[in-house]
């Protein structure tokens, strides 16, 4: 069987890397396309991960559409389609590449299958286009593989047919298990780490801090900014921040908050630097989908700053905490967890346990 995995993005990439390799060890013929939707964070991780695309459509412009983008991976998913006829194409989670390749396949009548499939909101407009991504992909899908219950239980309410539906927990899990395994080798290059090890006072609480979200732009940002702020006036913690690139994001990130000492502003670092600061860290804040699903494994609280979350099992737990953009409740909710938090009793992640890989594979062995 020849399967082609497709993806544009870090998150993507990373949620990516333990199904190729696992696919590779148990016989598949696999290749790989990257649209480049996000060009040096996706980079990064190819090189981390050993992964060396066979296509690479090289798709991202500054300041692009929604629309621009769409239009340019449908058009350059497809002489990749014609020329390498798979049996199978895999897609992942809530990005423009996954629905514009899914769409590309089901027009060439290819199979598709959909790996962290069943996330929702049900609100169209957060997040913001990824709710929409999914339902299109997984209208498209033919093999829908889910991390959890509730995402399965999704996608049946949605009439998708139960067969076709495999729960595996999260690929991120397997990821980040790898990752932390590598970096722990005396022979990793630690550069990286070292020069962010030279500038954290890890005599203080670490709050880590990330923020990317269509739906902060603005007015988000800005309150989020504000309330980071505020906390930085303890003298008993440190704000890290790597800073997307992102202009709607940068801009406002690097007015109101590079002129404190308690608060250090770094540049995206690579996935094995940002594994490392969580696990250094006191808490996080993030409005990152995937960050939701690695933190438990790390024992660290989270701090979501959006006011919906298509991964509720994390809050239900009581790992993560919902609580948009508003300043007081983030005050309010990062101090709590400064003051009161000892540690989870039980850490059992409710993304999986770091064999979501080896389940997709055996499914498709099946």
């Amino acid at each position: 069987m020849k399967i082609l995995l497709c993806f544009g993005t870090r998150p993507e990439a990373i949620k990516m890397a333990p199904v190729f390799h696992k696919l590779k060890d148990k016989g598949f013929e696999v290749k790989i396309c990257v649209t480049a939707q996000h060009r040096e964070m996706l980079d990064q991780v190819l090189l981390f991960f050993e992964i060396k695309p066979d296509y690479d459509l090289n798709l991202m412009k500054s300041d692009q559409t929604l629309n621009g983008l769409s239009a340019s991976i449908l058009e350059g998913i497809d002489s990749v389609l014609v020329a390498e006829k798979p049996d199978l194409i895999l897609v992942h989670g809530d990005t423009t590449t996954s629905s514009m390749v899914a769409l590309a396949g089901f027009n060439r009548n290819i199979n598709v299958g959909h790996i962290e499939a069943g996330l929702r909101t049900y609100n169209k407009t957060a997040p913001f286009p990824e709710e929409i991504n999914r339902q299109i992909t997984s209208r498209l899908a033919d093999l829908h593989f889910t991390p959890t219950l509730q995402a399965s239980q999704n996608l049946i309410n949605e009439g998708v047919l139960k067969e076709t539906i495999f729960q595996t927990g999260n690929t991120v899990i397997d990821a980040l298990f790898w990752t932390l395994k590598k970096i722990e080798k005396p022979d990793f290059d630690f550069s990286e780490i070292k020069i962010l090890k030279e500038k954290i006072d890890q005599n203080k609480k670490i709050i880590l801090v990330t923020g990317h979200r269509r739906e902060n732009f603005g007015t988000g940002f800005q309150n989020i900014c504000e309330a980071i702020l505020q906390l930085a006036k303890r003298e008993d913690v440190q704000i890290v921040y790597p800073v997307h690139l992102n202009p709607n994001v940068k801009k406002i990130v690097e007015e109101k908050l590079s002129r404190n000492k308690n608060i250090l502003l770094v540049n995206p670092v690579s996935y094995p630097a940002f594994v490392w600061l969580m696990q250094q860290s006191f808490l996080i804040m993030t409005d990152s989908g995937g960050i939701q699903e690695e933190a438990p494994s790390l024992g660290k609280p989270v701090i979501v700053t959006r006011t919906v979350s298509e991964r509720p099992e994390g809050v239900i737990a009581g790992y993560s905490k919902l609580v948009g953009h508003n300043q007081e409740m983030i005050i309010e909710s990062v101090i709590d967890l400064i003051e009161n938090f000892k540690g989870f009793e039980n850490i059992a992640n409710p993304y999986g346990n770091g064999d979501a890989s080896e389940q997709i594979v055996n499914a498709l062995l099946k």
